[in-house]
């Protein structure tokens, strides 16, 4: 983090470049919090701001920042830890600076435009331009284009880095990964003019860009991770990698079909979809065991406790998230009736912070203390090692209280507005307007408040905690060599 230019003369070439996506990511990460909370109060008074800031912004705004602060949060984690697994210097440093800032531009260009150029006429010029119409993937076809060449340039850093130096298990999956993160984001860069087959390879970016490659990338991550902070044996950590990687493309990618319930693809999708969905789960309960069995053989000595505590809330937090709270609703039994209710919007929430923004966290950090020049950051803290804990509950309480409001809200809405009235307009706003739902709304954004307290505290912690700390880390014997 921000630290102060003396304390980052002591990290690498790569670290340093980590920093700044480190110091963006968390930008962003408040602008989702903000836009968020705006738009649930528009939720419960959908007047506010109409016409100026409408609630198709806000929830646009939203969710693009969510989905670029993780993305930015894990280029810089896998800079973080490249020169330290490959044991050389990064390759193209100057290439890899060059595209955060190209990116950084990019992004703020694509901010101010979702803001101040919120209608207009669906062209071919406005889609290069303005906006691409996809939900979630909104962004103008030059900024698809800037993305897809910034993460060439950083798969380029990786691969080329880890050719000079030396390779591990971690490395191999992590450069693999890569390839599949730059070209699964091509099928979101052109259209179709039949809306099933374009919501076919939407899909492709949404579910297998995000969901499959980004777990595979989390997964390396929090392996680096745990030998980092827990001295976890690398054959340990290596082989449930290797496992996860095996079920997430040996289900992930058939398990894509439960997005094809409803679109006009053939029947046969409800079956593949809703049994190989069941699967996803698996690799994700392998992380549990992963991170728990490890803390355990090691009497839970760690060389850094906030970044522990938040691999292993990654940990639970991604099997129940993105799997339980996911499955609940992915059978097309239950998605008949759930599809397009704030049950997905649940789901949402606790996945996409139980699988990603934890380990995101963790990472934080890890970059903290080296940045501190591998200071004590175990227990014992003086005077400011309770601000992490708390910062820690307040967010897993937060998104987990929104995540439970959303699902009574979900349920709420599947009785009443689709099995009750038969998903017509008025059971539609029938359920709008029921008094669950509306209660739901309210500890929605109650609970909003508390996260994004969560966060505040949060950031004070990472720009302070260590300050004025002597002692050095802990020494958790770490693991074999790389290349072991």
């Amino acid at each position: 983090m921000s630290i102060g230019e003396n304390n980052l003369q002591g990290l690498n070439g790569g670290q340093r470049l980590a920093v700044k996506y480190f110091v963006v990511a968390l930008a962003l990460f408040g602008a989702q919090l903000l836009f968020g909370l705006l738009a649930g109060l528009q939720y419960l008074k959908p007047d506010l701001l109409y016409g100026v800031l409408d609630f198709s912004v806000n929830r646009m705004v939203h969710i693009n920042a969510m989905v670029v602060w993780m993305l930015y949060g894990f280029i810089g984690s896998v800079y973080w830890l490249l020169e330290d697994e490959s044991g050389t210097n990064v390759v193209g440093l100057k290439l890899g600076n060059l595209a955060f800032w190209v990116l950084t531009a990019a992004v703020g260009v694509v901010v101010l435009v979702y803001l101040f150029v919120q209608i207009g006429p669906g062209t071919d010029t406005t889609l290069w331009l303005i906006n691409e119409g996809r939900e979630y993937i909104e962004a103008p076809r030059w900024a698809d284009i800037g993305i897809v060449a910034c993460v060439l340039i950083f798969f380029f850093n990786v691969a080329a880095t880890f050719m000079k130096g030396r390779w591990s298990g971690i490395a191999g999956v992590l450069v693999l990964d890569l390839v599949a993160l730059a070209g699964l984001y091509l099928a979101g860069m052109f259209y179709t003019t039949n809306v099933s087959v374009d919501q076919y390879w939407w899909w492709w970016v949404i579910h297998l860009w995000v969901e499959a490659t980004w777990e595979v990338l989390v997964g390396c991550i929090m392996a680096w991770g745990l030998i980092q902070t827990l001295g976890a044996k690398r054959r340990i950590v290596q082989t449930w990698l290797y496992i996860e990687v095996a079920l997430m493309f040996g289900s992930g990618i058939l398990g894509l079909g439960h997005h094809y319930f409803w679109i006009g693809t053939p029947e046969y999708w409800l079956t593949i979809g809703g049994f190989f969905s069941a699967l996803e789960p698996v690799p994700l309960v392998a992380m549990v065991v992963h991170a728990v069995y490890d803390a355990g053989s090691h009497g839970f000595r760690s060389s850094n406790h906030p970044a522990l505590a938040w691999l292993i809330a990654h940990a639970f937090g991604n099997f129940f998230g993105a799997g339980v709270w996911g499955f609940m609703h992915t059978l097309p039994q239950i998605n008949l009736y759930t599809h397009g209710t704030q049950w997905s919007a649940s789901h949402g929430h606790l996945a996409f912070f139980g699988a990603y923004a934890t380990i995101n966290i963790a990472v934080f950090y890890i970059a903290v203390q080296g940045a501190r020049g591998g200071v004590w950051m175990s227990a014992h803290l003086p005077g400011n090692g309770w601000k992490w804990k708390w910062a820690l509950a307040l967010l897993n309480v937060g998104v987990v209280g929104m995540t439970v409001a959303l699902l009574i809200a979900g349920y709420e809405q599947s009785f009443v507005e689709r099995a009750i009235e038969g998903s017509t307009w008025a059971g539609y706003f029938a359920g709008q307007n029921h008094p669950w739902f509306l209660q739901a709304m309210h500890w929605r954004m109650i609970f909003g408040w508390v996260t994004l307290l969560g966060f505040a505290l949060l950031v004070w912690d990472l720009f302070t905690i260590g300050a004025g700390e002597t002692r050095e880390a802990r020494d958790v014997h770490p693991g074999e060599a790389a290349t072991a």
